[in-house]
Formats: C-alpha cells, sequence, structure tokens
C-alpha cells in the first residue's frame, strides 16, 4: 500500500466532501471518508464500492471515481 496514494485519495475525498454542501449536513468528513476504505488484490487497489447511505447523487459518485483513478493509476 502506498501512503502517498491513500493520502492522495483523503484529500481528493476532502474536496468532494467541501464542495458537496449537504453532505456536510448528513455527516462528518471523517466518516465520509472511512466510506471508501481502499482494499487490494494482487497489491493492485481496487475500486471503492459506493455506500448505500447516503444516498449520493450521480455527479458525486462520478467525482469519488475520477479521485480514485487520479489518486491510483
Amino acid at each position: 500500500m502506498d501512503a502517498h496514494q491513500m493520502r492522495l485519495f483523503e484529500f481528493k475525498l476532502e474536496e468532494i466532501y467541501n464542495r458537496t454542501e449537504w453532505l456536510q449536513y448528513e455527516l462528518p468528513l471523517q466518516k465520509f471518508i472511512a466510506l471508501f476504505p481502499i482494499e487490494y488484490k494482487d497489491d493492485r487497489p481496487q475500486r471503492p464500492e459506493m455506500p448505500e447511505e447516503p444516498d449520493l447523487d450521480r455527479d458525486t459518485k462520478l467525482a469519488i471515481l475520477v479521485a480514485f483513478r487520479e489518486a491510483f493509476s
């Protein structure tokens, strides 16, 4: 696991959280970041699963996937 990549992903999640106002009312930042743990399979990071709660809109889900790709590519 590369700590730099993990930190970059967390930073990008924080940016998404800060620009998505309704998320700030739903849950604290650390709980939002904890919704997207990175698991490794054969030493490769696996794309995070989208949680059922909170119900994320399409733009937020896409932003999270882009953040993952940018951090781990």
